[in-house]
């Protein structure tokens, strides 16, 4: 399975912090807020990533991610010329996909639980159909909801509806069979001009082989897009990482772990970042303390 890391837009919700940087380089807390999403892929044992962002952008996105060796992984980039919609990339990324399954991350969402790898390992096994995941909110009106009957199946899902019908919000993590070109291909611009995600989510849904995995009280979901939720991310990850000792959305801890780079990769790794806690951590990890 392929994966895709979508990071483009225009942030207008963060300016004027993102009228001169992609939303997606900006920190949270010690790392790049596109290391997160990148992680999760990693964690599903994902190594050959592309990397869709702006004109202006993917140079930034080259400097900072270099072509993947140093993670164990493999990077492409391509150019997403205007904000067309989320499905939109798996138009760009068609031919590259080459008619393989795909997982998209969204470059500003941070999913972290305990159980997540199990959840993600089910995603990736499935020969068939697609997986998303649902958390609960408390706005569903800003996402895709999703309703269930009473055994937990999905009933439907609508997108940003101005009544929701519950507060599961589907995240920004998605796993797709491998016809997923030719159907995002399929689907119609929204009455807002995008190629809704969504919309490409109900073909599957529609034909009985959509999975919604639902994220319970030991998982969460951020959506870093405005100053709260920015703001948010951050504190999360400083808790966990200060109280528990443990990282979060590192690709050189997933990269090691997951055996895509040996120790003596991971020790460069810590020494590159010098003193820094995460170069801590990492040269910890190295040695065996974690």
């Amino acid at each position: 399975m392929k994966g895709i890391l979508l990071a483009g837009g225009s942030g207008t919700r963060l300016h004027p912090i993102t009228l001169a940087a992609s939303k997606q380089l900006l920190p949270v807390y010690d790392k790049p807020m596109v290391y997160y999403p990148l992680s999760t892929l990693m964690l599903a044992g994902i190594r050959d990533i592309m990397i869709i962002s702006t004109p202006a952008d993917l140079p930034q996105f080259r400097r900072l991610l270099g072509d993947g060796s140093r993670f164990g992984v493999q990077f492409s980039f391509a150019e997403q010329p205007k904000p067309d919609g989320i499905a939109q990339a798996f138009l760009i990324a068609r031919d590259w996909l080459g008619g393989q399954a795909c997982a998209l991350a969204l470059g500003d969402n941070l999913i972290h639980g305990e159980h997540l790898s199990v959840l993600l390992r089910a995603a990736v096994s499935r020969p068939e159909g697609a997986t998303v995941f649902a958390c609960q909110v408390r706005d569903p009106e800003r996402y895709g909801v999703v309703t269930f009957d009473e055994a937990g199946h999905a009933l439907e899902i609508v997108e940003k509806p101005a009544m929701p019908q519950s507060n599961w919000a589907v995240t920004g993590l998605y796993f797709y069979d491998k016809r997923v070109g030719e159907l995002a291909a399929s689907i119609q611009p929204s009455a807002r001009g995008e190629l809704e995600i969504t919309d490409l989510n109900k073909l599957y849904l529609e034909e009985g082989t959509l999975h919604v995995e639902r994220l319970g009280r030991g998982a969460a979901w951020l959506d870093a897009g405005t100053p709260d939720s920015l703001m948010q991310a951050a504190t999360f990850v400083q808790t966990i990482q200060s109280r528990q000792g443990m990282l979060v959305g590192s690709p050189e801890e997933v990269a090691f772990r997951k055996g895509f780079i040996d120790v003596e990769q991971l020790r460069a790794h810590a020494k590159q970042l010098g003193k820094t806690e995460l170069g801590r951590f990492l040269s910890d990890l190295a040695d065996g303390h974690v």
